[in-house]
């Protein structure tokens, strides 16, 4: 996190001093370049201080549940901005259009439409009323997605005690395929009911094998996805299988 803050930081000072000297060819141009380019690498930075601050605070040492408090208490804050700015999260959210050159074009300043964004009055050559709101809708869904994960892997641990921590394991191995071969090994597993009977969720096993593997799987679910469309769903499973004869065959 500490790293990737100072590298956009330093991407954000250049952008910045080719805004100040670029003319946009119009006003769409404008609109394009603050609801959609500079919210996409402001939130990155601010997602990483986000992402800073809820680790060097979090309770380590603490229990599961202590943890999972802790998280849940950063997750009531992305609700707290949710309920609070639910008029403009809406607009966004549904791709309206109609308002884009009062939140999106530098200069219109209007308390009411500017209130949330200090940044506008700091520095309007380089902020609009809202581009930086734009930036914090796009922090809190990549936070909700984190802090969820979390949580959930928390409650894994909780109920399996004998699973180690992500990212530190006492055996010496470590997954060097590639991952979506992962989701597909693990989808064959699940699909088979040959762990439980069948009965456990695939969250879980996914969790098993990134504890097991230390790696981390981003979107099981949309990783999975992409498998069912490819033109070999069951590449890594083939691959298995011949893999598997041929050192059958070499025993012989």
């Amino acid at each position: 996190a500490q790293e990737s803050i100072c590298h956009i930081k330093s991407a954000i000072l250049l952008l910045k001093a080719f805004i100040r000297e670029y003319s946009f060819k119009d006003e769409a141009e404008e609109i394009h370049f603050f609801k959609k380019i500079k919210p996409e690498i402001v939130s990155k930075l601010i997602y990483h201080m986000k992402l800073f601050e809820i680790e060097s605070r979090r309770p380590v040492m603490g229990s599961y549940e202590m943890q999972k408090d802790y998280l849940r208490g950063h997750l009531e804050k992305l609700t707290f901005f949710f309920k609070n700015h639910w008029e403009f999260y809406q607009y966004y959210r549904m791709g309206s259009t109609f308002l884009d050159e009062k939140y999106f074009i530098r200069g219109i300043e209007n308390f009411h439409l500017c209130q949330y964004s200090l940044t506008f009055y700091m520095d309007p050559d380089f902020s609009t009323g809202h581009d930086y709101m734009v930036a914090q809708i796009l922090v809190n869904d990549r936070l909700e997605l984190f802090l969820k994960k979390e949580i959930e892997t928390l409650t894994i641990k909780e109920s399996n005690p004998n699973c180690s921590p992500l990212g530190i394991t006492n055996l010496p191995f470590q997954w060097t395929e590639s991952k979506i071969s992962l989701v597909e090994l693990i989808y064959a597993i699940h699909a088979s009911g040959a762990i439980n009977n069948g009965h456990c969720e695939i969250r879980e096993l996914s969790a098993f094998f990134e504890h097991a593997f230390n790696v981390r799987i981003p979107d099981i679910y949309r990783t999975f996805s992409e498998i069912k469309y490819r033109s070999a769903p069951t590449k890594f499973i083939d691959s298995l299988r011949t893999s598997l004869l041929r050192k059958i065959e070499e025993d012989f």
